[in-house]
């Protein structure tokens, strides 16, 4: 491990890199020293760190943080970000937002303290260049590898203690500028503009123009397939795993899901089934649990309350095991399925995966392992530990959010969910069973409908900024007016805006519910 100590513009000090000149390449951005460095030691953990930082660099942590090479750290002690809140008029996903609490990813990157490994910095030759901005280049790379397969993380274990001072917010709209047009189709500087003039009554023509002069950095050619991942973390103990499916009205398609789980060469250990049926005078459809043996244990419950949200956490009292599958029961399922999320669960180290799920058709279109921002409540493995104090929002019952606002929760409490392209599983889309009947919703007869639906607000509400809400609200604007009979803009315009305060209403009303 190589560390790094900087004022800033340049690096001013080194320690574990003695053969290193420090005086013939100080003058180098730091971005370009630490590029000399990668080559000169590519096996190496290189950590940087501003001077003023230098007592409160928690050392020991380090190694341990670097459990495998395709990582990217770094923190922020301060309560500023380098790209300021307004970022979020263009950019909705959860990694805008940083929780600097717990480790939390993100591509917001910082030059306080952080740390890469050498491998990296080497796959990485001339796919970025070296910034003499050091911030504006690791949120760059972030931004760029990210979808690679990179996994960024503000982390506070980098530091011993955090400092009382409050480094004051320094925005500068060029950058900004500058950044989404490097970084996003060039239609998001334009809509940032506007959000700009409409929000906050303000016209950044200048450097609006000035950023379309540069280069977008997406059409790159960055590859770390070769960068072997192989963690040292040790995430899997007895490796039991229960499995849990809310089901209704699919009897059939429940037993097909069955009979693959018995067929898997790593078996469960415990299936969590909760059947749902409102009429409450019925009986259960699943005779087959009781008629034939089966090689897992299975609990069944039979309830007369629909509803996936409420399902799910009846299954989640009832895990005994290490890890939770969390299936539908409408999924088909490869016979060595188990066996290969297991294996990429302790390649990678992580406690949360979620999986390739495709309908029939559908092709894939994420082939590397990455950060992603959702969850899938049908096609998920997850720690036991790690969701001990989380469940399904009722709020969102009925409605659509609630995926995102579990994957929320997770990242919230310092855990991460990783997308895997591979093992795939079948989802079959089967037909709703014939008994469901429509939810009533509580504002299904209100004279002005809400807009967007109020559990998509509620999430909104608990997961995103100020910025990113507005932002989402000026794309549901030019989105919905296509999709709907007033052709009058002005008029319109003030349909909108009452259906909107209609849905922030019924969404605070959901958050109370929740």
């Amino acid at each position: 491990m190589i560390i790094i100590y900087h004022n800033e513009t340049k690096v001013v000090a080194l320690r574990n890199a003695d053969s290193f000149e420090i005086e013939k390449n100080g003058h180098l951005p730091i971005a370009a020293f630490m590029a000399l460095l990668a080559n000169d030691f590519p096996d190496e953990i290189l950590v940087w760190c501003h001077l003023s930082l230098k007592e409160q660099l928690n050392i020991s942590e380090i190694e341990k943080l670097f459990h495998h090479k395709k990582l990217l750290f770094s923190y922020n002690p301060f309560c500023s970000s380098y790209l300021d809140t307004n970022v979020g008029y263009i950019d909705e996903s959860p990694f805008a937002r940083v929780n600097s609490t717990v480790t939390f990813p993100t591509w917001q990157m910082s030059s306080w303290v952080g740390g890469i490994h050498s491998a990296v910095f080497l796959a990485l030759k001339n796919e970025i260049p070296c910034e003499k901005n050091f911030d504006y280049f690791l949120c760059s790379l972030a931004k760029l590898s990210m979808p690679k397969g990179l996994l960024c993380y503000s982390e506070p274990k980098l530091l011993k203690e955090h400092p009382a001072t409050v480094n004051p917010a320094k925005k500068n709209t060029f950058i900004l500028f500058r950044f989404v047009k490097q970084h996003y189709k060039t239609r998001w500087v334009f809509l940032l503009l506007l959000n700009f003039l409409l929000y906050e009554r303000k016209f950044p023509v200048f450097p609006m123009i000035i950023s379309l002069f540069y280069k977008n950095r997406n059409a790159n050619t960055i590859n770390l397939d070769g960068i072997i991942v192989q963690s040292s973390r040790a995430v899997i103990a007895s490796g039991t795993i229960d499995v849990i499916i809310p089901t209704i009205g699919r009897s059939n398609y429940l037993y097909d899901v069955l009979k693959d789980l018995t067929k898997q060469t790593y078996l469960p250990n415990c299936i969590i089934i909760v059947e749902q049926n409102q009429d409450k005078n019925s009986f259960s459809e699943l005779d087959y649990i009781h008629t034939e043996v089966w090689p897992f244990e299975i609990k069944h419950f039979f309830i007369h309350q629909s509803g996936a949200c409420n399902a799910r956490n009846m299954a989640l009292q009832h895990l005994i095991n290490e890890w939770v599958f969390f299936a539908d029961d409408d999924v088909r399922i490869p016979s060595d399925f188990i066996q290969k999320v297991i294996s990429e669960i302790n390649k990678f180290g992580t406690e949360v995966v979620s999986i390739n799920c495709l309908q029939e058709g559908q092709k894939i279109i994420y082939n590397s392992i990455f950060q992603w921002g959702s969850f899938g409540s049908g096609c998920s493995f997850a720690k036991s530990s790690s969701i001990k104090n989380i469940r399904f929002l009722m709020g969102y019952e009925f409605g659509y959010g609630e995926d995102g606002d579990f994957g929320m929760q997770l990242r919230n409490t310092g855990a991460d969910v990783l997308y895997l392209p591979e093992p795939e599983i079948f989802h079959l889309k089967a037909p709703v069973g014939g008994f469901r009947t429509k939810p009533v919703l509580q504002w299904q007869n209100d004279a002005i409908q809400p807009k967007p639906s109020p559990t998509i607000m509620l999430y909104k509400i608990l997961h995103t900024t100020v910025e990113q809400r507005l932002g989402y609200k000026t794309i549901l604007f030019f989105k919905y007016y296509q999709h709907q009979k007033i052709k009058n803009p002005f008029h319109y315009y003030d349909q909108f805006q009452k259906q909107w305060k209609q849905s922030i209403l019924w969404a605070n009303k959901l958050k109370k519910e929740a």
